[in-house]
Parts: C-alpha cells; sequence; structure tokens
C-alpha cells in the first residue's frame, strides 16, 4: 500500500518494512524499531531496547534516516520523543522529503 505525501511523492508501505527490517538487523536487541504511524509525509517509529547510553541514544534513533537513505528516501528526523513513563522507548518523526528516481522505478515494476 502507497501513501501520498504532501510534496506528491509516494510512501511504499513495503519500503517502509524493509527499512525496518534492515534497522532491526543490525541493531536489534539493543534497538528495536517498528512503524507505528504514517500520516502525509510524516512517519512515526517506535525504538525499543535497552540501546547503548554511551553511543547517544538519539544516534539510535537518527539512524533509521540512513537505512531510508541506504533505501532510496530522502527523509529527516523532526521530532525526537522520550515517553517519561519509559527509559527503554524513544518515538521519532521523520518526514519523507523525496524518493529518488532509482526507486520510484523499482517501486513501479514491483506494483
Amino acid at each position: 500500500m502507497m501513501s501520498k505525501n504532501k510534496s506528491g511523492a509516494r510512501i511504499d508501505e513495503k519500503l517502509l518494512e524493509r527499512a525496518v527490517e534492515l534497522y532491526n538487523r543490525y541493531r536489534a536487541p539493543e534497538a528495536v524499531a517498528r512503524i507505528r504511524k504514517v500520516t502525509g509525509d510524516r512517519v512515526e517509529v517506535v525504538f525499543e531496547g535497552s540501546f547503548c547510553e554511551t553511543c547517544g541514544i538519539r544516534d539510535w534513533v537518527e539512524d533509521f534516516a540512513y537505512v531510508l537513505e541506504d533505501l532510496g528516501v530522502e527523509a529527516r528526523l523532526e521530532e525526537y520523543i522520550e515517553p517519561e513513563d519509559d527509559d527503554t522507548r524513544r518515538i521519532g518523526v521523520f518526514r519523507i522529503y523525496r524518493l529518488t528516481r532509482r526507486n520510484m522505478e523499482e517501486m513501479t515494476r514491483d506494483a
């Protein structure tokens, strides 16, 4: 399923699932990501785990943007949320700016 964002780019939910799979492959169990919500050009991702606090917990969240970039998605962390009641969970809200031409061609081919 694809969601259209404000800039007209379509966000392929399979692509987001792939990003979560790649993120978790290399970062679990210290950090495990899951998509919480996709709204327009915003993707809300929940990160849970023990993290490596000496590395900087925010870095674990920001890494998701780099995984998206590797998949041809230009994204930026716009909001970083630290729930007061849970030290093992963080929420990152990413804005999707655009998909590369290569990525759009791959999605069209797969559709």
